[in-house]
C-alpha cells in the first residue's frame, strides 16, 4: 500500500478553505463554509439583481417604479391636461354639489379661445377675490395636498373658486329689470342654470367689465360669495383672465353624477357691449345703485367654491 498517497489525500481533504473575502477562515465542514459565505453572497445577489433591473429587480422594486411612473404620469396630465376639482361648498348648486369631483379642462383656453359666457371657470381668486397673498404653506404639506388634489382626494387651496361666467370683458352687466332678470348689454337673461328659488340677486348692481377680465357669480346665487361680493376692492371683483386655471367640462364623482356640464344657451341672444348699451359704473369708481363700497356678503368666507 503507498501510505505516502494516502497520507497525501488525506491532507488535502482536511485543508481548511480559504476565508471568504474579509472575513476569517472557517473550518472544513459543509455547514461551516456556509455560514461564513451566507452574508458576502447575499450582498453581491442583491448588487446584481438591482444592476440587473428591470429583468432581475424583484417584485418590491418593480411596484415601487411602476407606483413612482403612476404618479408622475398623473401629475403631468393633472398639471396641463385635465385636473380633478373637489367643490367645497354649495354656490354653484344644483349645477354642482358638495363633494363632487369636476374635472377641469386646462386646454379650453390654452390655444386662442377666450372664456365664454356661460362657461363653468375654476380660477385662482388672487388678487381679485382675495387680496392679500395666503402666508406660506409648509413645503411638505403643499406637496401633500398639491399630489393629493391631483387626483380629487383633497379640497383645492385657499384661493381656487369654480363659478360661471356671466359677464366678459366689455359687457356691461346690472341687476335688475322689472321681470327680476339679470341683464347683459341691455338683454335680459333668463338663467335656467340657477337653483330652483333663487333670484338672479336680492341686491342690485350696474357694472361694467374691463377688457381681459370676467364677471364671475354662483349657480346658488343666495348662497354664493362672487364678483358682487368684491365691487369696492381694487378690480371692482372682477376676475383677471390669465387666472383661469380651466373649464369644468365633466363631472367626475361621486358615480351617480358623472355626466358632463351641458353648455347653457341662456346668453345666445346676448349682442356684443357697444356704446348703445348706455354709461355704467366702471369697477373702482363711482358705486351703482349698490350705493356703497360693494353688495353685501352672501355667505362662505375663504375659499366657497
Amino acid at each position: 500500500m503507498d501510505t505516502d498517497a494516502q497520507l497525501s489525500e488525506r491532507d488535502r481533504s482536511s485543508a481548511p478553505d480559504p476565508a471568504p473575502p474579509g472575513g476569517e477562515p472557517e473550518e472544513g465542514s459543509r455547514s461551516a463554509r456556509s455560514r461564513g459565505r451566507g452574508w458576502w453572497h447575499a450582498v453581491r445577489e442583491a448588487g446584481a439583481a438591482a444592476r440587473a433591473w428591470p429583468g432581475g429587480g424583484g417584485p418590491l422594486r418593480r411596484a415601487v417604479v411602476l407606483l413612482t411612473a403612476c404618479m408622475v404620469t398623473v401629475l403631468l396630465v393633472s398639471s396641463y391636461l385635465v385636473q380633478p376639482f373637489q367643490i367645497p361648498s354649495g354656490s354653484m348648486r344644483d349645477t354642482l354639489r358638495v363633494g363632487d369631483r369636476v374635472l377641469v379642462n386646462k386646454l379650453a383656453y390654452r390655444f386662442g379661445d377666450q372664456p365664454r359666457r356661460g362657461d363653468v371657470v375654476v380660477f385662482d381668486g388672487t388678487g381679485s377675490f382675495v387680496q392679500d397673498e395666503p402666508p406660506a404653506e409648509n413645503p411638505v404639506t403643499a406637496l401633500i395636498r398639491k399630489g393629493a388634489s391631483a387626483v380629487g382626494l383633497m379640497r383645492p387651496g385657499r384661493t381656487d373658486y369654480v363659478k360661471r361666467v356671466v359677464g366678459v370683458g366689455g359687457d356691461r352687466v346690472t341687476c335688475c329689470d322689472r321681470q327680476g332678470r339679470l341683464m347683459v348689454n341691455g338683454h335680459p337673461v333668463d338663467e335656467e342654470y340657477l337653483l330652483p328659488g333663487d333670484a338672479p340677486s336680492r341686491v342690485p348692481f350696474d357694472i361694467v367689465v374691463p377688457e381681459g377680465r370676467l364677471w364671475v357669480m354662483g349657480d346658488h346665487r343666495s348662497d354664493s360669495s362672487d364678483s358682487r361680493d368684491h365691487l369696492g376692492e381694487p378690480g371692482g371683483g372682477t376676475v383677471p383672465v390669465d387666472r383661469v386655471i380651466g373649464r369644468a367640462d365633466w363631472i367626475g364623482w361621486p358615480l351617480g353624477r358623472i355626466s358632463g356640464l351641458k353648455r347653457t344657451h341662456a346668453f345666445d341672444g346676448v349682442p356684443e357691449p357697444g356704446p348703445a348699451h348706455g354709461p355704467a359704473h366702471a369697477p373702482g369708481h363711482e358705486p351703482g345703485p349698490a350705493g356703497g363700497r360693494g353688495v353685501g356678503h352672501y355667505g362662505g368666507g375663504g375659499s366657497d367654491g
